[in-house]
């Protein structure tokens, strides 16, 4: 089995490095404390914790006062105050594989503001991926295709008997379910008079039969009058959906080239059996063997917001957090907007994050970061009482040795050569300029 549960051995050690890995891929990043409560805990319970979506012990109203700031942005209908409601969560949030899982979701069911024009429809269906992010996916594809933010992205309000519009037929078989390849046209066709009833009327989703085209349809090879609910089942059966929700969990939680068609076939063939269960999915790839080898370890590139809430969580300054206002527009110069993807396929992530305006934006943030320039007003830091806090060490050079394990798991000697070497060369060889250098480097831009 490809997808075997990970155990430890003299080979494979359950170590920092490995323990790192798990929360950078599957949940942004974690202090050095949870770092050492995990290493000591073991995969099983380090696993475990994050999936149950509780990774700290002590209890949090982070759904209070995300609801407080959530309400304030809508009140306000300034877009740019929603985006910070989002980057809020994922800083402080003590599920944050919930929160990488609403990430994945936003980019598969890709929905812009930009078409809705409507801040209350964008976050409920932000809830909607959070509430079902670990649901069979039948409980999620219905309720997203459904709600109002997704019927007027893809004109779905104008799809009626006589006058079909296929753009949320079209993008529901190629990128929600089926995938490329696996339906022709006039399955676009079809599918479209069958969800002909579907509107939006006073910002909720409403089934008109009177605009429902209830003439027999031939889907799939199935020829009988189909109305959306009945298309939804006919796709959740396909196997072809399956294979396409294995690949976009492959493609969030496992590094470039790792996962070979038979291994995505295998994992298909278990959501099959698994009546498309999405949880039981992350499940066994986040167990599994695979997921800890040496070949998927630092062979993604992090999203902007994975990587900008990453740098806030480890180094622990989610306890009296940045301005979510500021964070958020560094992320969205870093390529990721927040609420508007570029188009209907989302953003291309991996290394199309990195083009050239992008790598300046990620060390400018590094540096932003570390001069306290995230807050408002600007502020200090303190990041050696941070050092102070863990035995770090009195040197600039063990306290850049122990700042590059806490972000990666490990110091490579090349890597720590060269960041106090270039430390060396620079008037401020604060903590400070050695956590902005060591965020700039390539490897920190790889989880």
């Amino acid at each position: 089995m490809i997808w075997s549960g990970y155990q430890p051995t003299d080979e494979y050690p359950w170590n920092l490095k490995r323990a790192v890995h798990l929360h950078r891929r599957a949940g942004f990043a974690a202090s050095w404390s949870d770092l050492q409560r995990d290493l000591e805990a073991g995969p099983e319970a380090s696993i475990s914790r994050l999936l149950k979506g509780n990774t700290v012990d002590q209890p949090s109203d982070l759904d209070g006062i995300s609801n407080t700031i959530g309400d304030a942005a809508i009140a306000s209908g300034n877009p740019q105050r929603l985006k910070a409601w989002w980057l809020y969560r994922m800083v402080t949030t003590t599920d944050p594989l919930g929160e990488q899982l609403a990430l994945m979701w936003h980019n598969h069911f890709a929905t812009s503001n930009r078409k809705v024009k409507n801040l209350v429809l964008m976050r409920q269906q932000n809830e909607l991926f959070r509430k079902h992010g670990r649901s069979r996916f039948g409980e999620l594809l219905s309720a997203v295709v459904k709600h109002p933010a997704m019927i007027l992205w893809l004109d779905g309000d104008t799809n009626r008997k006589g006058k079909a519009n296929e753009n949320l037929a079209r993008e529901l078989l190629e990128l929600f379910t089926l995938g490329v390849g696996a339906y022709c046209e006039s399955d676009v066709k079809e599918a479209a008079r069958a969800l002909t009833g579907w509107t939006v009327i006073n910002d909720q989703f409403e089934y008109r039969e009177s605009r429902h085209d209830d003439g027999e349809l031939k889907i799939f090879g199935k020829t009988q009058s189909f109305d959306g609910d009945q298309l939804l089942e006919i796709l959740l059966g396909n196997p072809a959906t399956a294979r396409r929700i294995a690949w976009r969990i492959c493609k969030t939680f496992m590094g470039e080239g790792v996962v070979s068609k038979t291994a995505l076939s295998e994992l298909a063939d278990g959501l099959v059996e698994n009546d498309l269960n999405i949880g039981w999915a992350i499940d066994r790839v986040l167990r599994s063997k695979l997921f800890f080898a040496d070949a998927n370890i630092g062979s993604k590139v992090l999203g902007p917001a994975e990587y900008v809430a990453g740098a806030i969580r480890c180094l622990e300054l989610n306890e009296s957090p940045p301005s979510s206002m500021i964070s958020a527009q560094w992320v969205e110069r870093m390529g990721q907007n927040l609420f508007y993807p570029p188009n209907v396929g989302g953003w291309n992530e991996g290394r199309a994050w990195l083009g050239s305006r992008a790598i300046i934006a990620r060390a400018n943030f590094a540096s932003a970061l570390a001069q306290g320039e995230l807050w408002h007003p600007v502020r200090d830091l303190e990041l050696d009482k941070l050092i102070q806090q863990h035995g770090a060490g009195e040197k600039i050079e063990e306290q850049v040795r122990w700042l590059a394990t806490l972000l990666w798991g490990e110091a490579p000697a090349e890597s720590v050569r060269e960041t106090i070497s270039k430390l060396n060369s620079l008037t401020d060889r604060s903590v400070s300029t050695a956590v902005s250098l060591l965020l700039s480097r390539a490897e920190h831009q790889l989880g």
